[in-house]
């Protein structure tokens, strides 16, 4: 199925989401890669400047032109998020995060984590950076720029139809990189 949703999603919403659906979201997303998710980690939640909760997390190191006007963004393709794996499970648990968007696999631990929280992982397509770029409609803020660089501050971008998306991971604990991982395998003892 397709959905087309606006962030915040509510969780009965996200409990509508299964594996393979393709969601389109609408809205404030925040960018954090490896550094930004350690520094997340170690401040006090009252100490971050602005709510997580209430955005989508993007793993997502985007290339950046600053111009009279602000940011402009040039390219902000996902990363891979199985780097990520090592914190999303305490990340999620600390920021109430329930829409995460990355490429590739997560982990078992971000898999159950998102079930307990009723979350999703969604995968973007790797290599599709000037297309994530064109639905960004503003850069809203960028923190720890100086300290962490450009790929590894946190970027607030409020995007429009940003997508195509896939459910990757569902509330359900169900997981489509599992599901494929069975098909090969299956498709492997027949050969």
């Amino acid at each position: 199925m397709e959905y087309h949703f606006d962030i915040p999603v509510d969780v009965e919403d996200i409990k509508k989401l299964h594996i393979g659906d393709i969601v389109y979201v609408s809205g404030t997303v925040f960018t954090a890669r490896d550094a930004a998710h350690h520094l997340m980690l170690e401040q006090n939640k009252i100490d971050i400047p602005f709510d997580p909760s209430i955005m989508a997390l993007y793993h997502c190191g985007p290339l950046m032109k600053k111009n009279k006007d602000g940011w402009k963004v040039i390219s902000a393709g996902p990363t891979t998020s199985g780097r990520m794996e090592i914190f999303e499970d305490k990340f999620i648990e600390k920021y109430g995060i329930n829409l995460i968007i990355g490429k590739g696999d997560m982990g078992e631990r971000t898999r159950k984590t998102l079930q307990k929280h009723s979350g999703v992982y969604m995968s973007y397509t790797g290599g599709a950076g000037a297309l994530a770029a064109d639905s960004i409609q503003e850069v809203r803020a960028v923190y720890w720029l100086e300290e962490l660089g450009m790929a590894e501050a946190i970027w607030i971008f409020v995007v429009k139809e940003f997508g195509p998306l896939v459910v990757a991971i569902d509330s359900y604990g169900e997981s489509i990189y599992r599901e494929l991982k069975k098909n090969e395998n299956i498709l492997l003892s027949k050969g």
